[in-house]
């Protein structure tokens, strides 16, 4: 089997739409046709080579989408043919199998457990959740990801109270994530932070009580106008810009706690002081909000059943994967609100 992808071939450049050739799947390995797929921070960050020179190029991309099962290898059994799954990051249920090797004009391309800038993509059982076959495959991308990671930031890693305030720094995918779980949990004040006026109007949308665009105005001196002298009970930063981390954690509280959700070039080093973390306030990194994708995923699929969850706003522009580094332009360029979603394949 064949199918257009797009293939990180060099760092700092576009990707590079090529046909590609799909080997069947191995042990524990799933062929999955992808209906949907939501770009993500972290995949700017492998193209720009935040961590460092990529030792693995070329390779796919992509952690967050939507998708028909056409095939199983041996040893899966919590998805079968048919299927309509959230690809995801995570480690869900099932068997973790080797990593897939395509052929294509390029040579060898390589790839993670999961990918979803490619029509057709080899995914580890468990990157896999099943949802209902009527579920919006768009809106089911953002489970790969956003939603979950933004929700597990909020349960897991700041354990946001009802009535406890937050300071949200990035109203990216996640961010927003964050500022809806956070309304749902009736936190108080929940400040959203931007350099984006389309960005922190979404926000609102989604349930920030209060907006500030950093880029015209004093952040830290806002946050404390808002939350009072003594800070916020949690500050997430989505930005991985270290200026930014730094201050988040200022505004913690003595007792609060800051989770950061970006991560800082890899020569990057962050300055704070320290003393504040031997008694009882928290600094910690979040991978992917803790989320356990066969139990979180299916938990969100309800509340978007019952409409105590509504995704839609937090779906961007949409593109065809033809126009992939236009719609990674849109997201850096701030032009775009909300996730950018690309439209792979029709349902079927």
């Amino acid at each position: 089997m064949k199918g257009l992808a797009a293939i990180l071939v060099q760092q700092k450049a576009p990707l590079v739409l090529e046909e590609i050739e799909v080997p069947p799947p191995a042990l524990g390995q799933v062929l999955v046709r992808l209906l949907a797929s939501g770009i993500c921070g972290s995949q700017l960050g492998e193209i720009d080579g935040v961590k460092g020179p990529d030792r693995f190029l070329p390779h796919l991309l992509g952690h967050e989408g939507t998708g028909t099962v056409l095939e199983c290898g041996a040893g899966v059994r919590t998805v079968k043919p048919g299927d309509r799954v959230v690809l995801h990051w995570r480690k869900g249920a099932g068997l973790e199998s080797t990593t897939p090797v395509y052929k294509s004009k390029l040579g060898d391309v390589r790839a993670g457990w999961v990918t979803t800038f490619n029509e057709v993509a080899i995914v580890s059982e468990n990157r896999l959740t099943a949802i209902p076959q009527t579920f919006d495959p768009e809106a089911a991308a953002l489970l790969g990801c956003a939603v979950t990671t933004g929700f597990g930031v909020v349960n897991n890693d700041a354990r946001l109270k009802i009535g406890q305030s937050i300071a949200v720094f990035g109203a990216g995918g996640i961010g927003l994530s964050i500022v809806q779980a956070a309304a749902m949990v009736s936190a108080h004040p929940i400040i959203a932070l931007d350099l984006y006026d389309n960005r922190l109007e979404l926000a609102r949308r989604l349930g920030a009580t209060h907006l500030i665009n950093s880029a015209q105005a004093d952040a830290e001196s806002a946050v404390r106008k808002i939350a009072g002298p003594a800070g916020v009970d949690v500050a997430v930063d989505n930005t991985g810009n270290v200026k930014v981390i730094e201050m988040a954690y200022r505004l913690t509280g003595a007792a609060g706690r800051t989770v950061l959700v970006g991560v800082p070039p890899k020569e990057s080093r962050v300055a704070i002081y320290t003393l504040p973390l031997h008694f009882e306030k928290t600094l910690t990194g979040s991978h992917g909000g803790q989320c356990r994708p066969e139990v979180d995923i299916p938990n969100y699929v309800r509340l978007c059943q019952v409409g105590k969850l509504d995704l839609a706003p937090c779906l961007g522009k949409r593109y065809g994967l033809a126009q992939i580094n236009q719609a990674i332009q849109d997201l850096r360029s701030g032009a775009l609100a909300g996730r950018a979603v690309l439209r792979i394949a029709q349902d079927g």
